[in-house]
């Protein structure tokens, strides 16, 4: 990873360096971040990383969080930590697989584990290595939501977003240890099935599921490249660092 670009994050007020070819962070990490229902003084571990978006995000919305991050490849975590540095955010960035979690994080327990596992399950290798292990899954996603529960308090909250068809996987996996769980449709535009779901949910509890509206990106019915066109919600949250409630009875 040599060749490097500067992205804003929430309207500038982040500024992420990412690689310029190969897999980098968008709207996902943004919307992740947001979801968190994370309060100042609160412990925060984000698996797989990356270059730091989403938990540099978070931090930036929250302040006095204890951030934590574990990412498998080390540029990547290189990258976070100097990201970390260049925005004045605390973070302690490890090194490391989730499947054989690094001594320093086994000991800990978090208030909130979030995530942005690999969308695909397969397929061919993507030309950069580092995008191919960012997309396409060496972990199955069930591990992901084992490694996070396992680092979870009682009562803590595991956030994911994730491609809506890996819904039934995902739910699967949390039946056993948590509850209160909670899923947000993301959709493109109006009348448009959802390509994205945030899910939480909480451990150790057996509060019924809760289904959403879905949140909807893009105000016109098409795309036009001259212009964003995000709905005021979308522009709140990825511009202007807005929380994305999934609020409810058991949610804090």
């Amino acid at each position: 990873m040599t060749e490097l670009r500067e992205d804003g994050f929430l309207g500038g007020r982040l500024r992420i360096a990412q690689p310029a070819q190969g897999y980098r962070a968008g709207a996902d990490a943004v919307m992740l971040a947001a979801a968190c229902p994370a309060r100042p003084g609160d412990s925060v571990l984000e698996l797989g990383c990356g270059a730091g978006a989403a938990l540099l995000c978070l931090g930036a919305r929250v302040p006095g969080l204890r951030l934590a991050g574990l990412e498998l490849q080390p540029a990547y975590a290189e990258l976070a930590r100097r990201n970390a540095a260049a925005n004045a955010i605390p973070a302690e960035l490890h090194e490391g697989d989730l499947a054989r979690m690094p001594a320093a994080l086994r000991g800990q327990s978090f208030d909130h584990v979030i995530a942005n596992p690999p969308y695909f399950t397969g397929g061919p290798p993507a030309p950069d290595a580092g995008r191919g292990r960012a997309r396409h899954e060496a972990t199955p996603l069930p591990l992901w939501i084992e490694a996070g529960l396992r680092r979870l308090r009682p009562g803590g909250w595991l956030t994911l977003i994730q491609r809506s068809e890996r819904l039934a996987e995902i739910l699967a996996a949390l039946s056993a240890a948590a509850g209160a769980i909670t899923i947000l449709p993301v959709a493109a535009r109006e009348g448009r099935e959802a390509g994205r779901i945030i899910v939480a949910a909480r451990k150790g509890t057996r509060a019924p599921l809760r289904l959403l509206s879905p949140f909807v990106m893009h105000a016109k019915p098409l795309h036009s490249a001259d212009e964003e066109d995000l709905t005021g919600a979308a522009q709140a949250v990825l511009r202007e660092g807005a929380a994305l409630s999934l609020g409810g009875p058991n949610f804090r």
